[in-house]
């Protein structure tokens, strides 16, 4: 029997992860959540199956017209259904964009009550918003790791009186509790932050760990404006959201068209390898996302727990209980400090004094529920005994290569396939190739001759697990050696299948990979020194092209 390919490892590692913390909850975290009402003081709905199973989240925000809906499509290397493009507000609904098997879009009612989908939430927007919400289905390789979620453009001046219908920033904030990523978007000309944006970041409290930016359209502006545009980015950031760390901010043209000037090309092309590679590893640290959410959400409840326990006490029996609870909500601050001193408690897991009291008022404190010292210490054995279990299961400093390898998987892979269109940087003619990810074919010949085989291989690539469209080194390796060929043939084999030497197998190369084998076992023919141009997918020629011109 062989040994489970590390992508197998991975992806049983996340479902073990996610079934123990749905354990976790049930048993120790909802019964104290419905106790002291999280859902009320907090808003947030108790957790469902669904939202621990379901894959990273990334939202898009910005003002509109800053390019959010043209970086997904640039992400996605195609259009999706129900995608606006324009310099005025388009974008006027909450868009998921989630895998399938065809292209339609779903409308948010019917989205909000889907059964493996974690938006059931969001029903308590009511009909006003799932009228502006609805999914986008279609079939993406990036999509069966990630979804996207893209907002309507933020408006500024005038605009900001229309009335949406909704609470806006209430939205947000739903989406950025669940959300792995969360990308800013800003234009290079457009850098002023309006009241409706800066509301929206102030609902980003708590998340700035999830928080990138992105200077967009900087190709519009030359190196000198580009050094004042982004000063003056980072100082206006700076006065808005109230953290110590400086936000990590992506510079570059992030969409498919060449960039108008190539001073920057160099740094833009750099700039927007690492945001990918930040978007490529987000399936890999899912389980620890998910972890680091529930110890957020535990530290909160405790801490409910802790003030309506108190308040419920300090009630009288009989008489005055009105004039009691008013007492006690004007003295709010005071109350929060003879509770965090008590039960050593960090401020940061104090709920907004403002709109707590505000959900005070519509109380009675006469029908709180007491403090259960039983329920506290089982919300504590979640801190200190079950997550930190859980996190053993995880990659450390601790692990050697092998089990980090095994845990982790080669950290120079993709987990989503990236877009890579050189001619974007002037590095390739910018023909067919400018609007395709993958280059574009040779015009004297897209003929390519393992068409079929493509096709009845497409099946068992599936099965072997492929994350984000990819096998990983471990798990190509153990195919390839239970053909029983010599290490010497396996290794031109590979050579020459691993045509863009990422070390990883795509649908394409593990079909050239299967042939080269056939050949040599079936057919017993030599291995070739290079591959033939008919047996090279049409969409890796340009690639081949380009190297072996670069060799002389």
């Amino acid at each position: 029997m062989s040994s489970p390919s590390s992508a197998d490892v991975a992806i049983n590692q996340t479902i073990s992860v996610s079934t123990k913390l749905k354990a976790i909850y049930k048993d120790n975290i909802l019964p104290a959540e419905k106790r002291y009402r999280y859902d009320f003081f907090y808003e947030s709905p108790y957790l469902t199956d669904v939202e621990f199973d379901a894959k990273p989240q990334v939202m898009l925000v910005g003002q509109y017209s800053v390019g959010k809906t043209s970086f997904i499509k640039y992400m996605l290397g195609r259009d999706f259904p129900g995608a606006r493009i324009g310099p005025e507000p388009t974008t006027d609904r909450f868009t998921c964009l989630i895998n399938g098997p065809d292209e339609r879009t779903i409308p948010g009612n019917a989205l909000s009550v889907h059964p493996d989908l974690p938006f059931r939430g969001l029903e308590r927007f009511g009909v006003s918003f799932l009228s502006r919400f609805e999914g986008s289905q279609l079939p993406s390789s990036v999509l069966r790791s990630l979804t996207l979620v893209d907002t309507p453009g933020i408006l500024s001046g005038e605009k900001q009186r229309t009335n949406r219908g909704y609470d806006f920033t209430k939205v947000v904030s739903w989406f950025a509790d669940r959300a792995d990523l969360i990308i800013l978007l800003f234009d290079a000309h457009k850098l002023d932050i309006s009241d409706e944006l800066k509301s929206t970041i102030d609902v980003l409290k708590g998340h700035e760990d999830k928080i990138r930016c992105i200077l967009n359209k900087a190709d519009q502006i030359n190196r000198q404006q580009l050094m004042r545009v982004y000063g003056a980015l980072l100082w206006s950031l700076g006065k808005t959201i109230d953290s110590p760390e400086v936000l990590r901010v992506y510079v570059g043209s992030f969409w498919d068209q060449p960039l108008k000037t190539m001073d920057n090309a160099e740094l833009f092309e750099q700039e927007e390898s690492d945001l990918m590679k930040d978007l490529a590893i987000l399936p890999r640290q899912s389980a620890v996302r998910k972890i680091n959410e529930l110890v957020k959400r535990i530290r909160k409840v405790k801490t409910l727990a802790y003030i309506v326990g108190y308040l419920k006490s300090q009630m009288p029996t009989v008489m005055g209980k009105e004039k009691k609870q008013q007492k006690l909500i004007n003295d709010m601050p005071n109350v929060f400090r003879i509770i965090m001193k008590k039960h050593n408690l960090a401020p940061g897991d104090f709920p907004d004094i403002n709109t707590f009291s505000e959900k005070l008022k519509e109380s009675k404190f006469s029908e709180f529920h007491t403090l259960k010292m039983d329920q506290i210490q089982l919300l504590e054995d979640c801190l200190t005994n079950h997550l930190p279990r859980l996190m053993e299961e995880l990659p450390s400093e601790r692990d050697t290569p092998e089990t980090l390898r095994a845990k982790l998987g080669d950290e120079s892979g993709r987990d989503v396939p990236l877009p890579t269109r050189m001619a974007k940087f002037g590095k390739a003619e910018a023909s067919d190739a400018a609007s395709n990810p993958f280059g574009a074919a040779e015009d004297a010949d897209e003929y390519w001759a393992l068409e079929e085989s493509a096709e009845r291989l497409k099946e068992s690539f599936e099965a072997l697990g492929p994350v984000g469209g990819f096998l990983s080194p471990q798990t190509a390796k153990e195919v390839l050696l239970k053909t029983g060929l010599g290490k010497e043939q396996l290794r031109s084999i590979w050579s020459l299948s691993d045509i863009d030497r990422d070390g990883y197998f795509d649908h394409h190369e593990y079909v050239v990979a299967m042939f080269l084998c056939d050949a040599v076992i079936q057919k017993g023919r030599p291995i070739p020194a290079e591959l033939p141009m008919s047996v090279i997918p049409p969409s890796k020629r340009p690639m081949l092209k380009e190297r072996n011109s670069n060799a002389f």
